[in-house]
């Protein structure tokens, strides 16, 4: 039945899964749980970080999935749920930087060790400077930058996920990138 599972549509699966289908939920997880786990370690850069937040999600998504407008969207759902429990453990970080310091896992973007660590550093810094950007951004900037830039979603995978208009999508967009390069002048 799992080999079954895996050829059936998002929408399909959706609905199966909000009547309390474990099978088709756990397909879901499957088909889309790589996904989510890329994103999430790309925000937070840590794996166990990212295996954290996709398992919350998941949690979240079993909860609420009778509450997804689009069962099609289901993909575009997960990764927005995925994006913003990311950026709220980033926020509870910055809130902890001295917890952050310990934590031994690399960032998402180093250098190789033999670079040396002076770039080591400036890249762990420039990673930093990127991540205190995106989370000044406002939050329908910053979800659809996510949706766009980490998650490599079109213009209308993210209008569907968000409900707005392709239009607002670029719109947003564009304002998220005048910002962020304004913020990240100085690592140019």
């Amino acid at each position: 039945m799992r080999d079954q599972l895996d050829v059936v549509p998002d929408a399909i699966l959706a609905g199966r899964a909000a009547d309390g289908d474990t099978a088709a939920f756990e397909s879901l997880a499957r088909r889309y749980g790589p996904h989510m786990r890329a994103a999430a370690r790309r925000l937070t850069g840590s794996y166990a970080d990212a295996d954290d937040v996709v398992q919350e999600v998941l949690v979240q998504a079993w909860q609420q999935l009778d509450t997804l407008r689009e069962p099609a969207a289901v993909k575009g759902w997960l990764l927005r749920l995925t994006g913003s429990r990311s950026i709220d453990l980033l926020r509870r970080r910055r809130n902890h930087a001295s917890l952050a310091a310990a934590d031994g896992d690399a960032p998402a973007d180093t250098v190789s060790p033999e670079a040396g660590p002076e770039a080591a550093a400036v890249a762990g810094a420039g990673l930093e400077s990127l991540k205190a950007a995106l989370s000044a951004l406002p939050e329908e900037q910053r979800r659809c930058w996510i949706l766009k830039e980490i998650n490599g979603q079109s213009y209308e995978e993210i209008a569907r996920t968000l409900n707005i208009s392709p239009a607002s999508v670029r719109g947003r967009l564009a304002r998220a990138r005048t910002t962020l390069v304004r913020e990240m002048e100085d690592w140019r």
